[in-house]
């Protein structure tokens, strides 16, 4: 049997003619480097970097129980979103945990735009569906319409300003507009995985080529590189932003994934609320923590964790981060281990080697 071959993003032929090395990531042709990793990380501290992000899904959900909808499915209040903003948030199972997590865009009052992770794009609209017929709203796939990309890092608004049709600069984080951007009309929000500052555009899939030539023309000046999938991974880990599948799943909740500021409990009932203020009141047992290596091994993902010799958890993700000069990750570690200055040991092929619990997020910009 054949394998079904891997999609390709609008900017596909530009990948391939900027030089980048290609992977198959989440059923998708994907640029993984073009320059080399360690140059587009230090590009976005810096200066700025451009990713396709194309891959990423999108749905639409409108209705007149729209908000009563996303409200049952997801652990944060979509009822305090304002038109003209977007959150983070996680699309929960019955025991608390992640099917995924999600942002969502408030476009109008009764109608809201969702980006889903790229593999689970299939299991969240299943899962959506089913709930569905409870409320007075209808969800839309619209991945295959749509084209995502980013521009991160501290020269983004010097480079957007010029090509975009309206004021981008006094935009506050995680709140968007409509404007056209290179005479495309675009969506432009004030968000990232990277931990600087920077926007991500949402443009039909059609537009996107016109709108990637015109951020590289204009960014040239202002040191700007296309970046991959590896750059962005080491940048969201430096930030202590989740990746899906490594950090957070469906066997973490949210209080044990240190993400309890996005479950908004008093906002009424939700899936997974139940066993969540029940954990709540029970005390978590575990907690992802940030931890630096103390000698020069890198840890990855899927080594144990070991306290006095014996396993204690996993590592869930784990690099030499380019900025900061430093091997850092993340781990889940019972609860009496997780203070800041704890140690412990990681299993680095068959060798104990000493970690030491870190304040989080590892990086944050200078928002001066």
């Amino acid at each position: 049997m054949s394998e079904t071959p891997a999609k390709r993003t609008p900017l596909h032929d530009r990948h391939i003619a900027h030089g980048a090395r290609m992977v198959s990531f989440a059923g998708w042709d994907m640029p993984v480097q073009y320059s080399g990793l360690i140059d587009e990380h230090m590009a976005v501290r810096k200066r700025a970097g451009l990713f396709d992000v194309s891959h990423m899904g999108e749905a639409r959900v409108r209705g007149s129980q729209a908000c009563e909808f996303l409200q049952y499915l997801t652990c944060n209040n979509v009822a305090t979103l304002k038109i003209g903003r977007a959150h983070y948030t996680g699309l929960m199972t019955p025991s608390g945990c992640f099917h995924d997590d999600l942002l969502i865009y408030r476009l109008d009052e009764n109608e809201f735009l969702l980006v889903l992770n790229a593999a689970n794009v299939g299991k969240d609209l299943a899962w959506m569906h089913d709930h569905l017929h409870r409320f007075d709203a209808e969800l839309t796939d619209e991945s295959e319409a749509w084209a995502l990309l980013a521009l991160q890092g501290p020269e983004a608004v010097a480079i957007l300003e010029p090509i975009a049709a309206d004021r981008v600069a006094d935009l506050g984080y995680y709140m968007f507009t409509r404007t056209l951007v290179a005479g495309v009309d675009t969506l432009v929000s004030r968000t990232g995985y990277t931990g600087e500052d920077g926007f991500e555009f949402y443009l039909p899939a059609d537009g996107a080529g016109k709108v990637w030539d015109a951020l590289i023309e204009r960014g040239t000046g202002h040191g700007l590189v296309p970046a991959g999938l590896g750059a962005r991974d080491t940048l969201r880990l430096e930030a202590k932003m989740a990746l899906y599948g490594n950090d957070i799943d469906d066997t973490t909740t949210a209080l044990e994934a240190d993400l309890g500021w996005i479950v908004k409990f008093k906002k009424g009932d939700f899936i997974g609320r139940e066993a969540l203020v029940r954990q709540k009141a029970e005390g978590i047992r575990r907690r992802l923590i940030g931890f630096e290596m103390e000698g020069r091994a890198i840890a990855r993902h899927g080594y144990d964790a070991c306290v006095d010799g014996r396993k204690a958890g996993k590592v869930t993700s784990g690099t030499l981060a380019p900025y900061l000069d430093k091997r850092i990750g993340l781990a889940y570690l019972p609860l009496e281990f997780c203070d800041v200055g704890s140690t412990f040991e990681v299993d680095v092929r068959g060798r104990a080697q000493p970690a030491r619990v870190v304040k989080t997020p590892f990086y944050q910009r200078n928002r001066s």
